[in-house]
């Protein structure tokens, strides 16, 4: 694929936006098409340049897939199931919080810098989870990798936009898609085995030298020649400080007062009592930030009032908050039927091809066809049905099934990837496409979060009330019960009636988590319908 001159400019929306659009800068910095630039580069090139970032997105897809397949054994280690929404929550917390900061800070200070940065940071983070002594020392390694992981998620998709038209958009979406599928499978499997054989630290430590060769590759691949955009002080003043920082401090609090209550603490929790409060507050402070105030904001408010934008950005959430609880959790079901973790790694892998394949060829679609609003649709419907095979689920549910449902349901949400960044980005300017992409990753982010804190929330409660339905009025029923919500391998001690009634309600807790991520597919597709169709270009638009 050669892409088309930068001085060539078709028009996407009525009326045409600026022929203006960002391009890299010898550091990795942003300038405008009206400064002296060089011709797009080709196919090769693009491949070259993006070796460095698939690479480190590869590594952050196969950390994600680990900690779905190690979430029972490490728990388990540190006898703390009911810390499992946290061993998720954590990094996705930390992915809502800086994903929406990456557009524009990489805009000035260049996405090379941002990404080695990332990698950094997701290594480091890395570390800790591999030498935690206590699991909250762990959910703090946690929360580090998400930060990095969440700006490699970013900046990469970031940098193909800066390269491709948004015809062919679709196309590399595929393949990054595609990519990280791949990972996603390799890493549900390869930490099962490895948990197996060593331990789940050792899954860790496995990512640091990958990431850190990733890192140099990207140094010395991203340099393409432009002109310089400002250094220093002309650089500092650019940033929107005080939205980034209330942005922020929105995100952290809501998410966390979101993921403690009814999970880890009470409602009433002084945890949860000041974080929502506060959250409310900061919003309040970056609404006004972004409006009034900010030369150049984080994110610019009036594209979220766009409907294609606002539709976009909610199916993302909503679609991510129903598959990446179904992650977490499926691997619950499978447990309990009495599977190892590696024999559940290999059920997840259709669910990752699915992912792949299906965003691949929706890419393929869009190039072909222009459009993307129907297949956006069908995705949202094949998603559903897959759900709903899903919510008949029971322990004697045969081997074959989950395999099928996590393919169908995958097949769906990898094309949702694809058509949702193609309805936000065909409905901006150029020059904005990087903080509308950070706003999606933000809405992602923040949909995983909240859909696996409420599948925890829903999981911990249903599994109590069932608990005590089925072994109330046996001896120390409470602290046998506590011991069961602790730590699951505690079900394989109990004698064998007792043994039946705990993993009865083991399922009907699991089960009622299934028809939650039902219904928060349903909301997906609700969304789904606001985004209006467009044509897509097939030149760059500078």
């Amino acid at each position: 694929m050669a892409t088309q001159n930068p001085t060539e400019i078709t028009p996407l929306l009525n009326p045409p936006p600026e022929p203006q659009s960002e391009i890299l800068c010898p550091n990795g910095d942003t300038s405008t098409a009206n400064s002296a630039v060089p011709d797009d580069p080709s196919t090769l090139y693009v491949w070259i340049l993006m070796i460095g970032p698939f690479l480190s997105a590869f590594v952050a897809a196969v950390d994600s897939s680990m900690i779905a397949t190690l979430s029972s054994p490490i728990t388990s280690s540190f006898g703390s199931l009911s810390h499992l929404p946290w061993l998720a929550s954590a990094y996705f917390i930390a992915n809502a919080a800086v994903q929406p900061l990456s557009g524009k800070l990489t805009d000035i200070y260049g996405r090379r810098s941002g990404l080695v940065l990332a990698n950094i940071v997701f290594a480091l983070g890395n570390y800790m989870c591999a030498s935690a002594k206590t699991e909250w020392v762990l959910i703090a390694g946690r929360v580090v990798a998400g930060l990095g992981g969440g700006g490699i998620m970013a900046i990469a998709t970031f940098l193909l936009s800066d390269l491709v038209p948004l015809r062919d958009r679709g196309m590399w979406q595929g393949i990054g898609n595609m990519i990280l599928g791949v990972g996603s499978g390799i890493g549900g499997v390869l930490g099962g085995w490895i948990n197996d054989s060593l331990d789940w630290r050792a899954t860790f430590l496995l990512q640091i030298p990958i990431t850190l060769l990733a890192t140099i590759w990207t140094w010395f691949t991203i340099r393409i020649p432009a002109v310089d955009d400002g250094e220093g002080k002309s650089k500092l003043k650019r940033i929107d400080y005080l939205g980034s920082i209330s942005l922020f401090t929105t995100l952290v609090t809501l998410l966390l007062g979101m993921s403690a209550g009814g999970n880890t603490v009470s409602w009433t929790s002084p945890i949860v009592l000041i974080s929502l409060p506060l959250s409310l507050i900061s919003l309040l402070v970056f609404i006004a930030t972004e409006l009034k105030y900010a030369k150049e904001p984080i994110i610019p408010l009036p594209l979220l009032c766009d409907l294609s934008v606002a539709g976009g950005c909610l199916t993302n959430a909503f679609s991510s908050a129903s598959r990446f609880a179904m992650i977490f959790y499926l691997p619950l079901f499978l447990e309990a039927q009495g599977y190892t973790a590696t024999k559940i790694g290999l059920r997840l892998i259709p669910g990752s091809i699915g992912t792949a394949i299906a965003s691949m060829i929706a890419g393929f679609i869009v190039k072909s066809t222009g459009r993307f609003y129907k297949l956006g649709i069908a995705s949202q419907v094949i998603y559903i049905l897959g759900m709903a095979f899903i919510c008949t689920f029971t322990l004697r549910t045969s081997a074959w099934p989950p395999f099928v449902c996590f393919f169908i349901i995958n097949i769906g949400y990898g094309i949702t990837l694809t058509t949702t960044i193609l309805a936000l980005l065909s409905s901006v300017e150029a020059k904005d496409q990087a903080v509308i992409t950070s706003a999606l990753f933000a809405f992602r982010s923040t949909g995983t979060v909240l859909g696996i804190s409420a599948a925890g929330l829903t999981f911990q409660n249903v599994l109590g009330r069932l608990l005590w339905e089925k072994l109330g009025d046996i001896d120390n029923a409470a602290e046998c019960i506590q011991r069961i919500i602790d730590d699951f391998k505690v079900v394989d001690g109990l004698e064998e009636g007792l043994k039946e009634l705990a993993l009865q309600a083991y399922m009907g807790a699991v089960r009622a988590v299934f028809f939650l991520m039902l219904a928060l597919g349903g909301l997906a597709l609700v969304f789904t319908l606001l985004i209006r169709d467009r044509e897509l270009s097939q030149r760059m638009i500078r």
